[in-house]
């Protein structure tokens, strides 16, 4: 059984104490950063994809990837697609802010850095002009034989 990182949120002797699963951090940042206009998506790994594909369900924490240091700072990696015609930078900035922000309402932690990793550009799905049926715009064969 591979091991799970944990963080400690909370130590009391008496009640003892609150731990917390870095993929539950993963989960909340994931999230957040699908509230943030521009973003098309989020970008996992290969093996999160090949598991959409065979069909399991989208993954909130899918590209996003959450380390803690030996001094216990939190730096997370977030992987996005954004949408074509956004300013970058503005996105980027957007998405570390919802992160920071949301992690810190949720779980009282604050996050030393979020790292944006702008994977690719999505443009928006164009309407074809062209009738696949009709490809060099020919009025119907039985009109023309007539």
């Amino acid at each position: 059984m591979a091991i799970e990182e944990t963080i400690l949120l909370t130590q009391d002797d008496a009640a003892g104490s609150t731990r917390v699963n870095l993929r539950v951090i993963d989960i909340i940042a994931g999230l957040a950063t699908k509230e943030v206009e521009g973003v098309a998506r989020l970008r996992g790994t290969f093996g999160e994809r090949a598991k959409e594909v065979l069909g399991y369900k989208d993954q909130h924490s899918k590209g996003i990837l959450t380390k803690q240091d030996a001094e216990g700072n939190l730096s997370i990696d977030v992987y996005v697609d954004v949408n074509y015609g956004v300013i970058v930078p503005k996105v980027a900035h957007a998405i570390q802010e919802q992160v920071k922000s949301q992690i810190h309402a949720m779980m009282d932690l604050n996050v030393k850095s979020v790292d944006v990793h702008v994977i690719g550009i999505l443009s928006e799905k164009t309407e074809l002009d062209i009738d696949p049926n009709n490809l060099f715009g020919e009025d119907d064969v039985d009109e023309v034989g007539k």
